[in-house]
């Protein structure tokens, strides 16, 4: 028995044939200065190689004649020389940083080999590019500002979102999206008479530019009520010239956020959170299209059909490719609603970054399963890792590394979008594992966008196995409860025979060749995450 530095206990076990020992990483995680060196010991996913690796989605999805923007995500010592065969017609790629910008015009499906060549080797991957109706093809990766900065985000904090998602390296593992959340409105005005940004946001079309120029995409936040959540301009007003008595009064801050003071939620909750009688969808999705945005956040509670698709007739009238995430909580009496119309919807309220906030989102996303596919996920709501705090003050996740390891394993079995929610300049080099193991990140992109089927193995003990598109599976040994678990997956329950080669997706190490079952020690809160392919040997 083994004591770590933060008082939790360590077990390794002896284990018999066919049954692997894997240590457990159980433990509080410190929130101070000596945080990141505290947890390199709690990192299973090994450094990079040198030699280059294209990462992210094997498929991508764009509308005919939509303004076309994808960075290939690559691994490997820089500089990195880009090329392709079989680009489309209307399409560039910049070499020097992998880039791929233009139009395409006319449907159709393109298969591309994307090639990457450094002083130290090459690679290459297939890449197929469909020009249809149906884009994000794979659940949506990035940041959203929420669960870090809330209502106090600025341009200067998601700008330096954006470059800190560059240097530490995350955009060359498929991390695309800066979103902004609430707290960036003022009042309508402008060429379309939408939102306006406030003072915190003094030029929404130079911000949405840099973002681009890093090969990353921009997404913003609105809602359909008259106001959002936290009290600014929502898409719709009870005055037909889009003003707001609220505004005229004066009830507001100098952000134009309702009230003077935080101690107004009853009253705001009365003035703003109901759907007003005048639209102002149209004039705000022009608005969105001219600045650049890529990425919709909706929010209001409960979500109905006839506000979701008048947004989604909106946004499809653009010439610009446009996520549309639906928030929060929609009601599963219309899930075949929200699949046909949406990219992605929130399924439950909002995450908290406690073993019980993530583990009842997480565990409990079953029968959502049959609307999750290529274009349209299941959403359980934003990541908690790293240092988080929902406002200017922040801390360290509540959830301990096991359980960390259990909730970026599960999301990613489950086909959801993978938002991170922290603050991207406080990345120490655990949360930095935790989100750049492109073997875990390849079970989220999976171009069959399946989600995981749950087999449960009794009380605290859970097994999600997810097919793959290459014939192999993804399998999650999940042990909920407070003590170590040996939990044994059987090929009667995964419906597969014969010799199988498991792999530890985040160690990225083949374990053997296994026959009818594979056992682990999991430790309390943990997952043992691998990938079954049927064995040639």
């Amino acid at each position: 028995m083994i004591l770590n530095n933060f008082g939790p206990k360590i077990a390794v076990l002896a284990i018999p044939v066919l049954f692997f020992s894997f240590q457990s990483v159980h433990a509080k995680v410190p929130a101070h200065d000596s945080l990141s060196d505290s947890l390199k010991t709690f990192i299973l996913t090994p450094p990079s190689s040198q030699t280059p690796r294209i990462n992210g989605p094997k498929i991508f999805g764009v509308r005919p004649g939509s303004v076309f923007l994808y960075a290939i995500p690559a691994t490997g010592k820089w500089p990195i020389v880009f090329s392709a065969d079989n680009l489309p017609s209307g399409l560039q790629l910049d070499s020097k940083t992998g880039n791929i910008a233009g139009q395409i015009d006319a449907k159709g499906e393109y298969e591309v080999t994307l090639h990457a060549q450094n002083a130290l080797g090459k690679t290459q991957r297939k890449f197929k590019i469909i020009v249809g109706e149906r884009i994000a093809l794979t659940p949506p990766m990035g940041w959203n500002s929420w669960n870090c900065w809330g209502g106090a985000v600025s341009q200067e904090k998601v700008l330096s979102s954006a470059k800190a998602l560059v240097e530490k390296g995350l955009r060359n593992h498929g991390w695309t999206y800066i979103n902004i959340d609430d707290g960036w409105q003022s009042i309508r005005g402008g060429k379309y008479n939408g939102v306006q940004p406030n003072s915190k946001f003094p030029d929404m079309k130079a911000l949405a530019d840099e973002i681009h120029a890093m090969g990353l995409k921009f997404g913003i936040y609105s809602g359909p009520w008259i106001g959002t959540y936290e009290g600014h301009v929502g898409s719709y007003s009870n005055n037909p010239d889009g003003t707001y008595d609220w505004i005229k009064a004066g009830n507001h801050n100098e952000f134009y956020r309702y009230g003077t003071h935080d101690s107004i939620w009853k009253k705001r909750r009365a003035v703003l959170f109901k759907h007003g009688l005048y639209s102002f969808v149209n004039n705000d999705v022009k608005q969105w299209a001219d600045w650049g945005v890529d990425y919709l956040k909706y929010d209001w509670n409960p979500n109905d059909t006839f506000h979701v698709n008048e947004m989604r007739t909106a946004l499809r009238r653009q010439k610009r490719d446009i996520v549309y995430s639906l928030s929060n909580s929609a009601p599963f009496a219309f899930a075949q609603d929200w699949a046909n119309m949406a990219t992605s919807w929130r399924t439950t309220g909002d995450i908290r970054d406690n073993w019980n906030s993530m583990s009842r989102i997480g565990f409990s996303q079953d029968k959502w399963a049959p609307f999750c596919g290529p274009g349209h996920y299941n959403d359980p709501d934003m990541l908690v890792v790293g240092y988080v705090g929902w406002g200017p003050k922040l801390h360290y996740t509540k959830l301990t590394a096991d359980e960390q390891y259990t909730h970026i394993s599960l999301w990613s079995l489950l086909s959801a979008p993978l938002l991170i929610g922290c603050d991207l300049s406080k990345l120490d080099d655990f949360t930095i594992s935790l989100l750049s193991n492109d073997e875990v990140l390849e079970v989220d992109q999976d171009p069959l966008a399946i989600q995981a089927a749950h087999i449960s193995k009794g009380e605290n003990i859970d097994l999600y196995a997810k097919k793959l598109e290459d014939g192999s599976i993804a399998l999650g040994l999940f042990n909920r409860g407070t003590d170590k678990a040996v939990i044994t997956a059987t090929w009667d329950d995964l419906k597969i025979f014969g010799k199988q080669t498991v792999r530890d997706l985040w160690r990225q190490k083949d374990l053997g060749i296994f026959t009818n079952k594979f056992e682990a020690a999991v430790a309390p809160h943990g997952v043992v995450l691998v990938k079954l392919t049927p064995s040639k040997k």
